[in-house]
């Protein structure tokens, strides 16, 4: 907790920024020792409002700050870095939340070799403080810059390391899994009423079904194999629906499209 008093700059102030803030100050950063750089001036007021955190441009931001939080698009990030590369201070910490975008590609930009970088790969339950995070750090980094990463994402959900290598895997998973969820909602949602009933009532049944199925299975202590089998009946109705899906090829159409998330964070490198 050593980085309590340090700055932070918070580049982008989306959603995911916004979530990142309120993880900051959960973790016990003072509002007061964040500061937003936001293209969107009315959203950046929303901000600051609401979280009692300051605002800069990018430039003051970086040129006072001891952390730099990335969370801009990654068709954005070459020019945020090269234009905060003159004003950047040797031993600032970078944590990027970019999406495929690496940490030598980072420092390249930066050109410097005297800024760590840490990879993060976030998710948007971080919105609900639910959130699943992986980072990868470089060498450059300190246990002390470290521990503050792993503590600020863990105030906000759970937080594991990997080899950056992993990383787009891990983007396949945990990043992008949340949007395969709310599909598979839609489908049964969409089944339902194709079965009769009304879009509310099935609404209701869907979201709650899936909801305490998630509880259950982080509850129970039960692997999710153990959890299936105990309500699959022989030859009864959830027996009828496995079936159906393992005729369709569930895992291979579910590998399949986590290898295509994958491919294409490798793309955004």
């Amino acid at each position: 907790m050593a980085n309590l008093e340090k700055q932070v700059a918070v580049i982008g102030a989306g959603v995911m920024g916004e979530a990142l803030i309120s993880a900051l100050i959960t973790y016990g950063i003072s509002p007061s020792a964040i500061t937003i750089s936001e293209k969107r001036e009315e959203r950046a007021l929303e901000l600051v409002d609401r979280y009692k955190v300051t605002k800069a441009t990018l430039s003051d931001n970086i040129a006072k700050c001891d952390i730099i939080l990335l969370v801009v698009k990654p068709q954005d990030m070459a020019a945020v870095l090269q234009e905060l590369k003159s004003d950047i201070r040797p031993g600032c910490l970078v944590i990027s939340f970019v999406a495929g975008k690496q940490i030598r590609g980072i420092a390249d930009l930066i050109g410097t070799s005297a800024n760590p970088v840490i990879r993060v790969m976030p998710n948007t339950p971080t919105l609900v403080g639910a959130g699943m995070a992986a980072i990868s750090c470089c060498k450059l980094v300190t246990a002390e810059q470290r521990e503050f990463a792993l503590g600020f994402l863990s105030a906000v959900g759970k937080v594991i390391e990997v080899d950056e290598t992993l990383q787009d895997a891990v983007t396949a998973t945990s990043g992008s899994g949340p949007a395969y969820f709310f599909r598979f909602v839609e489908a049964m949602v969409e089944g339902a009423v194709a079965l009769g009933l009304s879009q509310e009532d099935a609404t209701t049944l869907t979201i709650q079904t899936i909801i305490g199925a998630a509880k259950l299975l982080d509850q129970s202590g039960d692997t999710p194999t153990t959890l299936r089998e105990k309500v699959t009946s022989p030859n009864g109705t959830t027996f009828a629906a496995l079936n159906s899906f393992n005729d369709s090829n569930i895992s291979g159409v579910v590998a399949k499209a986590m290898k295509a998330a994958r491919d294409r964070s490798q793309e955004l490198a």
